[in-house]
């Protein structure tokens, strides 16, 4: 570097823009040891207040994909197209996603990440599968991309390992929801994993990383004009997150009810966000309009067609694929702690933040990158936004292996439900769509 780590992040600090020579110096220093921790820290915080400018954003993702190799699936026919969430409470979108997109032709090369914060990872939720492996080597990912259209792994070593380090690391530095550094990593993965297509599914509200549209909006644009710069036609949709999607929060029980809606007996909102990213990953590898695209998907998930894809996916990554059709397989909680309404009432607001980090502190996420996650943990949520409540009826169920936690857990749980008399305004699942 033409200057030391100190002056680097001091400039950053002050709001001066650095080299980009330097940023990709300081990136490389990180991951052969030359740059400690804490000083990545600093820097990530202080790119948290200052942003990046344009040409540092660049930079900082170019850096983040040179760190590592570039799979190429030029070999793979086809359009490969894949998706991202910006992560949210609830989120099991990806499992019902990757494999109904297969199924309808369309290769999909998914790579993605643990729990992020107080929401949760894709990665722990197929963890919870027994036997699943995501930790393929690129050969592996390769070989199952081809035979069966789909495949989902996590950053190896060799796929941006410094934005696998500085992942974590943001993980416990309260450094998440940077813009800058939530689309470089978005960026970089998609841009490596040679993916030529790429859906953004950008969260919007209370739990998500974005809570007001400008923001999520923003974020999404930025990710559109890097990933277009590199080559990989992007689209994105806002979505609403202002309550957990679907109604399980956790991993065991999220793959749960990925296996229902698979089946067609998922949750309303569940079903439409899928088939709504479905259509425009479809659209994105060649399909012809959105109306066709659409009613494929439909077909793909009520003829069992995705469900035979998922099963499929499981299978050749190691996973037991009897999981499908015996939900017992699965880790179950030693206890179940139900909530129930104290007064009749209508549900006005969710506090979403906040049940993602009671998951968390029940065992279902991580506070620090080292913690172990219990796959069996979580929640089950029966109550949205508007649905008119009984007292005595039940809000939530708490699935908890340690009872007193559990009981702890679910009396804050039910403070994050505020109910009253009024008629609230529902949020809409699709909140804006972008080309």
């Amino acid at each position: 570097m033409s200057i030391s780590a100190c002056e680097f992040i001091r400039y950053k600090r002050l709001g001066k823009s650095a080299d980009p020579k330097d940023i990709k110096e300081f990136v490389q220093g990180y991951l052969d040891g030359n740059v400690a921790d804490y000083q990545m820290s600093a820097w990530l915080m202080a790119v948290s207040f200052n942003g990046l400018s344009e040409d540092e954003l660049l930079a900082y993702t170019e850096a983040l994909i040179s760190s590592g190799e570039r799979f190429d699936l030029s070999d793979i026919p086809g359009f490969k197209v894949d998706k991202h969430s910006t992560g949210g409470v609830g989120d099991k979108v990806s499992l019902i996603l990757a494999p109904l997109v297969a199924s309808c032709g369309v290769a999909v090369p998914m790579v993605s990440g643990r729990g992020l914060g107080h929401t949760g990872g894709t990665l722990d939720k197929l963890a919870s599968i027994p036997g699943f492996r995501t930790d393929l080597t690129v050969d592996e990912f390769k070989r199952y991309l081809s035979k069966i259209g789909v495949a989902m792994m996590g950053q190896s070593a060799d796929l941006c390992p410094a934005d696998g380090r500085i992942y974590a690391l943001r993980d416990v530095t309260a450094t998440v929801s940077s813009i800058p550094l939530i689309a470089a990593s978005i960026s970089s993965k998609k841009i490596a994993e040679g993916a030529e297509g790429l859906v953004l599914d950008v969260k919007v509200g209370s739990g998500a990383f974005m809570t007001d549209e400008q923001s999520a909006e923003l974020l999404a644009r930025e990710i559109i004009s890097i990933t277009n710069r590199f080559n990989v036609k992007t689209t994105s949709v806002l979505t609403d997150m202002n309550q957990p999607l679907g109604r399980a929060v956790g991993n065991a029980v999220e793959v749960r009810e990925a296996i229902a809606c698979l089946k067609g007996q998922g949750p309303d909102d569940l079903r439409k966000i899928v088939l709504e990213l479905a259509a425009r990953m479809l659209l994105l590898g060649g399909r012809s309009d959105a109306e066709n695209t659409r009613a494929d998907a439909i077909a793909a998930l009520d003829s069992g067609r995705a469900l035979d894809k998922f099963r499929e996916m499981v299978r050749i990554q190691g996973g037991d694929p009897r999981i499908v059709d015996d939900s017992s397989l699965l880790s179950h909680a030693t206890h179940d702690i139900p909530i129930v309404a104290e007064s009749n009432g209508v549900v006005q607001s969710v506090d979403t933040y906040r049940i993602g980090m009671l998951a968390v502190d029940l065992g279902a996420g991580r506070r620090r990158k080292e913690d172990l996650i219990d796959p069996a943990v979580g929640f089950e949520i029966y109550k949205k936004i508007g649905d008119e409540v009984r007292e005595g009826e039940a809000l939530a169920t708490v699935h908890a292996n340690d009872e007193s936690k559990g009981l702890e857990v679910a009396e804050e749980l039910e403070d994050c439900f505020e109910t009253g008399d009024g008629s609230p305004n529902v949020p809409p699942l699709i909140i804006k769509r972008l080309a």
